[in-house]
Order: structure tokens, then C-alpha cells, then sequence
């Protein structure tokens, strides 16, 4: 594409022209965009058939990140739904075990599988907040982008967040592209390859707090006007919280950050004592998040630390995978195959005496 063409292009997605090397200059424009939405009188066969879609793209979110092999990464990107079963799944899982059952994930409406069983968010705060088969992968009630109930609806609401795109240490996140997967509002720390490779010194790293957010307070999650919702901890664990806030606030698990809870915590610092003192290697059975961004991945987890980026915060994601797992409950673990079945037990990598 010569200069001008890539200039009207970036006018017309809004983009600014210093940010656009944001993306891999050796992708091809047209690998994302099209012109007319046409060639010799016929849709091609990579563009989804539901379009035409705004901003000149040839597909939606899930038409882009799918793939009908079991591979999770295809031509750099990023895949979230294998229609086979996948033979690495990323970071956050993959939509392919709502084949499964409802239970395994998140029912996100571009996937076409309906949830027969839920009518709202298990431990939603609002009634009518995101209801049965409205979820979907970015807006309005979506997880990804702006949510601000006006513009933002599907894909505008990560309008400009790929060719803006930054990775590895995102401490800011006061916009959708700094953020931490296109999460508004969260910090993090991104894996450059979405964990397709990990280990104990590879992966993605979590932020954390030492208090979950109190969601009986509107400005937990509501910072108005185009910012929209978000969570004021910036935290993973908060952002759930934004549509599962009995399960991550203060108030929903017991009112404070001391045992006994009534749910388990979430934005609580792992204990330095007792069973917990033995979890000092990062483990991806159970990850942690961090006090503190991390400049990159570490190994290394000490329990009682609130402070630095090698403490240890529990977090939703502790247990849970965000898109969908093989296990019920979208946990990381078969913990319903535990003991007799050959399932795992992950909670005992936190609680070592559980075992």
C-alpha cells in the first residue's frame, strides 16, 4: 500500500498516523481491511459472511480470532475458538469446550451457543446487568473495549485499540489500547506469545490488589462518560467484579480481608503463614497476581508480600480460566475428577495441607 492510501486509511479508522507502528509492518493491510467488501462480483472466502462490517473490516471479533484447525496462533494471531479441539489453548482458554457444557464458559453471543441455564452473571449486583444470551465478546456487554452504554457498540468500542496496540508492561491503562488485553481500565502484563509457550518464568502477569473494590459504590465501576465502565482498582479481579461483584467485592466475601470468608477472596494478599508459606515458585495451575506491574514475567511468589512485583495476590483467575476450559466452572483444574478420576487438585497449591 503506498503512503497516501495508508494515510486515508488511518483517517478513516480514526487512527493517529505516530501510532501505526503498532502493528507488524509486514502484514499486509488487506489481511484486515477491505476497500468495496468485494472482488470480481463475489465475497472471498476469508471474510465472514455476515457483513459488511464497520471501519472496512473483513470480518468480526470471532470470525478473526477462530480457525477450524486445532492450531491457537494462525498467521501471528491470536485464536480463542477452534472449532477441533486445540492443541495449545492460550492464556484465557478457548470457547471450544462450550461444546462441552454451558457450565465450561462464558456463552459470548458471536459464538452461537446459547446458554439454556443462566439468565444473568452468577453473583451479578444489578438485575438485568448483562441478561441470558446477551454477552458478547466487546461493547456494551461485552468484556473487551469501552462499555459506556452510548457509542460503544461491538466493534466500535475497540475502535483504533490494534493499531495503537502496546504489550509487555501495561501500568497506565487509562485507555482501551494500554490496557491490558483491551480490558479498559486494567493493568497487567502481557505475554507475547498469549502463554501458546509457558512455564514457571513464561506467562502473563496479573495486577493485583490488597483490598477487593466495595461494588455497593457506583464509582467502583462507573467512571462515566466515554471512559464507561471499568473497574477503579484496575485490577483483573475488579474487573470481573464489574459483572460478578458479590464474588470479588469486600462486602462479598465477609466484609474485610481476614478469615473467616463467606466467599473465597479475590484481591487478597496470599498469607505468609501456615499452609500457604509453600507456594513460592509461580505455578500455572494456580497463578497469582502482583502488587505491583511487572516489567516482565518472574518464577518467583512470596506469600505476604502487598507491595512489590513478587508478591503474591489471589485473584479470580487463581482458579478460573476467562473464556472457557475443558472443566466445569471454567476452572484450570479437574477438580470434579479429583481424586478417584485422575482430576487434579489445584486448590492445594495454595493450600499445601489441603493435598
Amino acid at each position: 500500500m503506498n503512503g497516501l492510501r495508508w494515510i486515508i486509511l488511518l483517517l478513516i479508522l480514526g487512527v493517529p498516523a505516530g501510532r501505526a507502528e503498532a502493528i507488524d509492518p509486514g502484514i499486509a493491510c488487506s489481511n484486515c481491511h477491505t476497500i468495496h467488501y468485494s472482488q470480481d462480483n463475489t465475497l472471498l472466502a476469508q471474510w465472514g459472511t455476515t457483513g459488511p462490517y464497520e471501519f472496512l473490516l473483513i470480518n468480526d471479533c470471532i470470525g478473526c480470532h477462530s480457525s477450524s484447525t486445532s492450531d491457537t496462533i494462525v498467521d501471528g494471531i491470536p485464536i480463542v475458538y477452534n472449532t477441533s479441539a486445540p492443541t495449545a489453548p492460550l492464556a484465557g482458554g478457548n470457547f471450544y469446550y462450550l461444546a462441552i457444557s454451558d457450565a465450561n464458559g462464558h456463552n459470548v453471543v458471536e459464538i452461537g451457543n446459547p446458554d439454556d441455564t443462566l439468565i444473568a452473571p452468577p453473583g451479578a449486583v444489578h438485575t438485568g446487568q448483562v441478561g441470558q444470551n446477551e454477552l458478547t465478546c466487546s461493547g456494551n456487554n461485552g468484556c473487551h473495549g469501552v462499555r459506556n452504554f452510548s457509542a460503544s457498540v461491538g466493534i466500535i468500542s475497540i475502535k483504533g485499540a490494534h493499531h495503537n496496540n502496546v504489550n509487555g508492561q501495561l501500568d497506565v491503562a487509562d485507555q482501551v489500547w494500554n490496557s491490558y488485553r483491551f480490558l479498559n481500565g486494567v493493568k497487567g502484563y502481557e505475554d507475547s506469545d498469549w502463554q501458546a509457550t509457558s512455564s514457571a518464568s513464561d506467562h502473563n502477569e496479573y495486577f493485583g490488589a490488597t483490598t477487593p473494590m466495595d461494588t455497593s459504590v457506583c464509582g467502583a465501576c462507573h467512571s462515566g462518560g466515554q471512559i464507561g465502565i471499568r473497574p477503579s482498582s484496575q485490577t483483573i479481579s475488579g474487573f470481573c467484579a464489574t459483572c460478578h461483584g458479590d464474588f470479588h467485592s469486600i462486602s462479598g466475601i465477609g466484609g474485610d480481608t481476614t478469615s473467616p470468608f463467606i466467599r473465597h477472596p479475590t484481591d487478597v494478599v496470599l498469607p505468609n503463614s501456615g499452609e500457604f508459606t509453600g507456594y513460592t515458585t509461580y505455578d500455572l495451575l494456580a497463578p497469582v497476581a502482583r502488587p505491583a506491574v511487572p516489567a516482565s514475567a518472574s518464577n518467583i511468589v512470596e506469600p505476604g508480600n502487598g507491595t512489590t512485583e513478587t508478591g503474591a495476590v489471589v485473584m479470580c483467575l487463581s482458579c478460573h480460566y476467562a473464556h472457557a476450559s475443558p472443566y466445569y466452572k471454567i476452572l484450570r483444574w479437574d477438580y470434579r475428577g479429583w481424586p478417584a478420576g485422575g482430576g487434579q487438585n489445584g486448590c492445594n497449591v495454595c493450600h499445601r495441607s489441603k493435598d
